[in-house]
């Protein structure tokens, strides 16, 4: 299944406990159509030592929510919208339904190392 949603995004929580907050997408699981958003819907897992040096205690951590909680917040209009593809050349690419801007950020690739020796 495809999702409108990838790990980097900006989005807006919709529905739930934590509606409203924004935050990065951590993780994807297209499986599940489930997404990982930093500080939405926190969980608490309770750890008890198991010996003497071992440290208990409660760990935090960000539970997965469904894809369709969530909107993309666009770059340009800084508005939760939703995602519309286009095609440019030859990639498909994500687009803002609001103001038209691309989505898809251009990630720099780095210059492959030369294994000449000087």
């Amino acid at each position: 299944m495809k999702l409108s949603v990838k790990k980097g995004d900006n989005v807006l929580v919709l529905t739930g406990k934590d509606a409203g907050k924004t935050g990065e997408v951590l993780s994807v699981n297209k499986d599940d159509s489930r997404v990982v958003v930093t500080g939405v819907n926190i969980q608490s897992h309770h750890k008890k030592p198991r010996n003497k040096d071992d440290k208990g205690g409660i760990k935090k951590y960000e539970g997965a929510i469904d894809v369709s909680n969530v909107q993309v917040v666009c770059p340009t209009c800084k508005k939760a919208t939703r995602v519309a593809k286009k095609v440019e050349g030859d990639k498909t690419v994500r687009v803002c339904k609001k103001c038209g801007a691309v989505l898809d950020a251009q990630k720099a690739k780095k210059p492959a190392k030369s294994s000449k020796k000087a």
